[in-house]
């Protein structure tokens, strides 16, 4: 059974970071992609990240590139996002995804806010 299971989440000041966590089980971790995203309330999920499974990385909106990273331990089947200079945007529920089999995490709830 495939989980991915998301941590890290919680508040934040302004111009702080964070690293969330996805932990995943139920497969090989190193032969899949995944992704981060995250979703506002009443908004669509918006893509953040890619790592392929060569460990290759892509982060896609302009809003975030320079500010969050996403990277993959494949012994620990973990997928980690690092998010620094969080902006009261950012704040969102975070959730990883493998797409194929189209799998997700239930989200972590990131605030930002003084």
């Amino acid at each position: 059974q495939v989980e991915l299971v998301e941590s890290g989440g919680g508040l934040v000041q302004p111009g702080g970071s964070l690293r969330l966590s996805c932990t995943v089980s139920g497969f090989t971790l190193s032969q899949y992609a995944m992704r981060w995203f995250r979703q506002v309330p009443g908004k669509a999920r918006e893509l953040l990240a890619t790592t392929g499974s060569a460990d290759v990385s892509t982060v896609y909106p302009e809003s975030v590139k320079g500010r969050f990273a996403i990277s993959r331990d494949n012994n620990k089947s973990m997928i980690f996002l690092q998010m620094n200079n969080l902006k009261p945007e950012d704040t969102a529920v975070y959730y990883c995804n493998r797409p194929t089999g189209n799998n997700w995490g239930r989200g972590t709830l990131v605030t930002v806010s003084s």
